[in-house]
């Protein structure tokens, strides 16, 4: 078996390199990537933005999503077989510090996570991964769903932060990837009004098809207005900032209600101009996301038993060796675009 990789090797630049088999040690599984979403930080590397925060980490291999086959099973690994359908998660924690021994392994200082320097991802045929984070996939789904279980585990982890329950009012802030996704978990937590707000047409008209009760075009609309009219100027109980910009996240406290929960999903760089004074009036509190931790077995089940369509917000499936036209259009194509997938082929 060969191994080829596309290596990142400048800005906007992939090269197709055969890079070495991975050796599959103790307690790893060997795993054929058939399939692999193109996540919005895989973007950030893509278009050079970061760079800024990881400085000569080119050559670099991307992905994060993945979704594959075992091919081999390595020593004191019983719970699979050659064969088996997985989907993998991409953070491998230390599970010795407080954080991993509380549970909230996400927050583990010491994490692997693919496709994050200097650790490469999985766009490549063939890798090694602890069998610990590797999940079996039932029959009924495809390698595909396997991938699409990365960016559902963010919307879940930010519904059970948000703690939404059956007939709560959320909006959330941004259309893209996660923003759907925290879409059809609040559905499936049993949200009953869902404002989505977004700049492009296409990711509204999406929203709705997802089950969005109401959206907002924010190029057209004042979203704080127009939020505060559909609720009778008392709010959301929830609201999830998914658009990762300044501009959405100063909204939040102008349109949660009294007694909410704002939570923070998007990943925003730069400084936000903030109404604190919002917050401690209404008794609002505000809840942090970073990633996620022990939803792989929930999602893949939502999924199976049909609560939970993930395959709804695929855009676009590109071959392998077309994967820099796919990044292109990822990037330049963004209003149109949701999630595109790289499929490796036989």
């Amino acid at each position: 078996m060969n191994n080829i990789a596309a290596v990142m090797t400048g800005i906007r630049k992939f090269e197709f390199q055969e890079i070495p088999m991975p050796k599959v040690g103790k307690g790893e599984v060997g795993i054929t990537v058939k399939d692999i979403g193109i996540c919005g930080s895989d973007m950030h590397f893509f278009n050079g933005d970061a760079m800024k925060i990881f400085p000569n980490s080119l050559p670099f291999i991307l992905g994060h999503e993945i979704g594959g086959y075992i091919y081999e099973v390595g020593e004191d690994v019983s719970n699979f077989a050659v064969g088996d359908k997985v989907a993998l998660e991409p953070g491998v924690p230390c599970c010795k510090c407080e954080m991993c021994q509380s549970g909230r392994y996400n927050l583990c200082k010491d994490v692997v996570f693919l496709a994050t320097p200097p650790y490469n991802g999985g766009m490549q045929r063939y890798i090694s991964y602890p069998a610990f984070k590797t999940y079996k996939l039932p029959d009924n789904l495809s390698t595909l769903e396997g991938a699409m279980m990365e960016p559902l585990s963010v919307g879940l982890h930010a519904v059970r932060r948000g703690e939404v329950k059956l007939g709560d009012s959320i909006a959330i802030l941004g259309g893209g990837c996660i923003g759907m996704m925290t879409l059809l978990a609040a559905k499936a937590h049993g949200a009953a009004r869902i404002i989505v707000t977004d700049v492009a047409n296409s990711h509204l008209d999406k929203a709705l098809e997802l089950g969005a009760t109401d959206v907002i075009n924010s190029k057209d609309s004042d979203p704080v207005e127009m939020i505060n009219q559909l609720t009778g100027g008392i709010g959301v109980d929830v609201v999830f900032e998914t658009a990762g910009i300044p501009a959405t996240a100063a909204q939040t406290s102008y349109i949660v209600k009294w007694g909410g929960t704002i939570v923070m999903v998007g990943n925003i760089l730069p400084e936000v101009s903030y109404s604190f004074r919002n917050i401690y009036r209404k008794e609002a509190q505000i809840k942090g996301v970073f990633r996620y931790h022990s939803t792989y077995p929930i999602a893949i089940q939502a999924v199976s038993t049909g609560k939970i369509n993930v395959k709804s917000i695929v855009t676009g499936v590109c071959d392998f060796m077309d994967s820099h036209a796919a990044f292109v259009n990822s990037l330049d194509n963004k209003d149109h675009c949701i999630k595109n997938v790289i499929h490796i082929n036989d």
